[in-house]
């Protein structure tokens, strides 16, 4: 396949194979006001995902999701397999974010929140650390395998082990309490699925941020492919401003003859640095490309190069489609408003669910066999079977009670009314409601009340038919 590529004032045809073996990318380091941020986001995420499992809240782990016992701790809450809706809705927002974040500036996910761009960060700052900047570890790749190559090779791979195992023992512990697996491990004890994961969430560290690092990106990732299915020609992305750029020419010297013969001379320098501090190793100048996770590193880099020139910064930068044509650019557009609008929706509507959820929850099911029952010439009586579900922490006994006709009242049978509920349990309670006939109706709603002895606010009421004779 051919493409179109800009040297030196001239177009030339390159030839792009559709298969190429892997050549180890050593991005330059570069600093800057994206990278600051980048860094930043970096040690916040990673800060949050090691520090979180050594937090208490109320007497347990702050952030635990104990599948054995079925129970799901976050920071005072606490949740069951019943509320699985939360999980689901939490996912929806999380969907609809990528999308407005997408449209409104490109693959920023991909940039500074990715846990493959993060890891893969910290994991070259290590080897940074060991083998020295760019241009040693080119040298060192390309040498021969002296002791000083096999030592550094060695320290840096060890290190690499050592936080990869970090890594998956600190995810293990956000479903194991994470001392009782440090415990574990130093006595031995430590049960098989829990090893297995240990071991195998490393590996995927190791292996993904060490060993592949972009090529998860360019290969395994479907994201990138998916991505100009959200692009329109508003959303911000890194790009070469062409026209100020073109044409590139490398070398003062040179620059300056052009100059003086009044050939056109273009602020690009061709110095490459925007390819050197690319982690993908791809070039910005050739346009948006699928491999481009938006770091942002060329804008630092040839912002850097400006300035050095004595030119004005920008000639890489985040920009849009339309306003690299001269066009105007709607930031505020139908499709912005639309994302935005359903986003905070959900976020809204999420966290007043949230913020109301109730830790008992109540169905009522009315008895099949017989719409009601003359208890006696005076009294009327429906059956009904409750559904508890006790979403707290605390063992629970119940009262049942009911409002909708005067004179009503709520037997239950002998064996229901020492009943418990355990912390997330569902139990079954059968409740016969009372009624004076006189005051019935053929069809009438009652509410049914279920209170938690042990715990004022476990309470729900529930709605259902009432029927009478009439």
């Amino acid at each position: 396949m051919d493409k179109n590529k800009h040297t030196g004032g001239e177009t030339q045809k390159v030839k792009l194979e559709l298969y190429k073996s892997k050549e180890k990318i050593h991005p330059r380091e570069i600093k800057g006001r994206f990278q600051t941020l980048r860094t930043l986001a970096v040690w916040v995420l990673l800060g949050l995902f090691y520090v979180l499992p050594w937090l208490n809240w109320d007497g347990h782990q702050a952030v635990l999701f104990d599948l054995p016992h079925r129970r799901f701790y976050i920071f005072g809450l606490t949740f069951w397999p019943q509320d699985f809706i939360y999980l689901s809705w939490l996912l929806i927002i999380a969907a609809f974010s990528l999308f407005f974040f997408t449209a409104l500036a490109g693959r920023l996910w991909c940039g500074y929140a990715c846990p493959q761009t993060v890891w893969t960060e910290l994991f070259i700052w290590i080897e940074r650390l060991v083998e020295g900047d760019r241009n040693k570890q080119i040298k060192l790749d390309k040498g021969p395998w002296t002791r000083e190559k096999i030592v550094k090779k060695f320290i840096k791979h060890a290190l690499w082990i050592a936080l990869a195992l970090w890594t998956g023992y600190t995810f293990v512990g956000y479903f194991t309490p994470i001392r009782e697996l440090g415990h574990n491990i130093l006595h031995g004890q430590l049960g098989p699925w829990e090893t297995f994961w240990i071991l195998f969430y490393a590996l995927a560290t190791y292996g993904n941020a060490g060993i592949l690092r972009e090529q998860v990106c360019l290969y395994m990732c479907p994201y990138a492919r998916f991505q100009s299915a959200m692009f329109d020609r508003d959303t911000l992305i890194i790009s070469y401003d062409e026209k100020r750029g073109e044409p590139r020419m490398k070398g003062r010297k040179r620059r300056e003859e052009a100059l003086a013969k009044g050939e056109p001379v273009g602020d690009c320098i061709d110095c490459t640095m925007c390819v050197q501090v690319c982690p993908t190793g791809i070039d910005i100048r050739d346009g948006l490309q699928y491999e481009c996770i938006a770091c942002a590193a060329c804008i630092d880099a040839c912002d850097e190069v400006m300035i050095r020139e004595g030119k004005e910064p920008g000639l890489i930068r985040y920009t849009t489609e339309n306003a690299l044509e001269g066009k105007p650019t709607h930031i505020l557009r139908p499709r912005m408003v639309f994302y935005f609008m359903i986003l905070m929706g959900m976020v809204g509507l999420f966290t007043y669910s949230l913020a109301h959820r109730q830790s008992l929850q109540v169905d009522v099911l009315r008895d099949r066999n017989a719409l009601y029952r003359i208890v006696d010439s005076k009294t009327v009586e429906n059956v009904y079977t409750l559904k508890i579900a006790n979403k707290g922490d605390k063992l629970l006994h119940f009262e049942v009670s009911a409002e909708g006709v005067p004179g009503m009242q709520v037997v239950l049978p002998k064996q229901d009314k020492n009943k418990v509920a355990e912390p997330g349990q569902l139990i079954n309670l059968t409740a016969k409601v009372r009624a004076p006939m006189d005051k019935l109706k053929r069809i009438q709603t009652i509410r049914l009340t279920v209170r938690g002895k042990e715990d004022p606010q476990a309470e729900d009421t529930e709605k259902t038919k009432y029927f009478g004779p009439k």
